[in-house]
């Protein structure tokens, strides 16, 4: 990856974000790995075991409560917790382990890229997420999923690589964000709060978690399909590219269901980029993509959100 955008300068401007170089292992190790080495170090370590993380489990007195920082989007604030390596992970200055660690914790651009991009989307009346059932793949921080409820998601489900993100930083930020919220218009009533669930794991397993068989109000079987994806900085290995191709389609309702993805249209030295994904796309001949945004303003290279959807 080329500056992402970790964390912000809530001294000097607590809405301009701080650009940092990525780091790809530990400092220690260096950042010049090429493909070939990525593919290598991916090969050789197992990923850990896909689990659904419990609202409960948050691990806030244990790696310490997070610092929130406000971050506004045209009017509407979201609260970011900053939490790091160190303390969850007992790295330092690194942004991906692969097997370990895949660059949760930290707020990458892409994500502000895709709130911003969902807004366009709604003001303009093409989309809505109205009483519609939400996945946020490859989450971290959470902010596109939960902004997806503040604008009446019935479902919103999290996913992320590792369990310790979601309990140190995504469950708090969604407290912080939407359950704690004073405003009665952004409260959940009591007769209509929305599911909200955390689930960990690669990408080549956790649909077996994510596909499961529930009931609705009148206790019918329903699938556990969901009618938007969204998802940003997922696309930055070359070496997971298919597998998370290979969830999208299991887990879009088809054929109405859309994806919102959010990236950097190369990421070097690891070997991916929205390109490449498209490319994965394009060849498999089922969806289509249109792109929604096109961001270059000097910080990093040229950034990108696509929508992707059934033919």
């Amino acid at each position: 990856m080329a500056a992402p955008n970790s964390e912000f300068d809530s001294k000097e401007n607590p809405q301009k974000p701080n650009f940092e170089t990525f780091q790809l292992f530990s400092s220690s190790s260096g950042s010049g790995f090429g493909f070939d080495d990525v593919s290598q170090k991916v090969n050789v370590i197992p990923p850990p075991p896909c689990v659904e993380v419990l609202a409960s489990d948050s691990k806030v007195p244990l790696f310490g409560k997070p610092k929130f920082e406000s971050v506004d989007f045209d009017g509407v604030t979201l609260f970011k917790g900053r939490v790091n390596t160190q303390q969850v992970f007992g790295l330092s200055n690194s942004d991906l382990v692969p097997g370990k660690y895949e660059g949760g914790l930290k707020l990458w651009e892409g994500s502000l890229d895709l709130i911003k991009a969902l807004r366009s989307e709604i003001k303009s009346e093409l989309i809505s997420f109205g009483g519609k059932r939400v996945l946020e793949i490859g989450c971290g921080h959470g902010l596109p999923g939960i902004y997806s409820l503040l604008e009446g998601a019935a479902v919103v489900h999290f996913q992320d690589f590792n369990a310790e993100v979601l309990q140190s930083l995504t469950i708090p930020n969604l407290n912080a964000n939407f359950f704690e919220k004073s405003q009665s218009s952004l409260s959940p009533s009591a007769n209509n709060v929305p599911e909200v669930r955390f689930f960990a794991g690669d990408w080549s397993e956790v649909d077996k978690l994510l596909l499961q068989i529930g009931t609705d109000a009148k206790h019918n079987e329903v699938s556990s399909g969901y009618d938007f994806i969204l998802m940003a900085e997922t696309v930055y290995s070359i070496n997971s590219l298919q597998s998370l191709y290979n969830l999208i389609k299991k887990c879009l309702i088809h054929p109405h269901g859309v994806v919102y993805m959010a990236a950097k249209k190369h990421y070097f030295g690891v070997g991916g980029g929205s390109r490449r994904f498209l490319s994965v796309v394009e060849k498999d001949g089922v969806m289509t993509s249109k792109l929604v945004a096109e961001i270059t303003d000097g910080s990093s290279n040229v950034r990108e959100v696509w929508k992707l959807t059934f033919k």
